[in-house]
């Protein structure tokens, strides 16, 4: 396990980003083979920090496209990189996780958030995620 991490520095950060939820994967490289559309997107959720959610609709805003939310889930649904490029952190603005493509979906989702301090504990949001419009 250390032979491991120690020839992997950036698999070593990705496992304790799973673990704890504090490491920021910002800096990890990840070669993007995907339109000009999804790059936007993807390159865009690497700045949503730990501990913070954004909704799809406020990302398709945020990059010149308002009324996109629905591409900016399909091109979500296509990252190459879950866990890097940190899709989990995008909800819906009505409340509720939204779909995950990662692990075992909505439920590897709404682990992430928890670790990550981003998930209520109480209220009527308890099953889904804080979003910030």
């Amino acid at each position: 396990d250390e032979a491991a991490r120690s020839d992997h520095p950036y698999l070593a950060r990705i496992l304790e980003h799973l673990r704890t939820g504090s490491e920021d994967l910002r800096d990890i490289p990840v070669h993007l083979e995907v339109g000009s559309f999804d790059r936007k997107v993807l390159e865009f959720l690497r700045g949503i920090p730990p501990g913070e959610t954004v909704t799809y609709g406020e990302i398709a805003r945020r990059l010149g496209h308002p009324g996109a939310g629905r591409a900016v889930g399909s091109a979500c649904a296509r990252n190459p990189a879950p866990i890097v490029i940190p899709c989990h952190r995008v909800v819906p603005k009505a409340g509720g996780l939204g779909g995950y493509s990662g692990g075992e979906g909505p439920d590897t989702k709404r682990k992430l958030l928890a670790r990550e301090g981003a998930l209520p504990t109480e209220g009527p949001l308890a099953s889904g995620a804080r979003a910030r419009p």
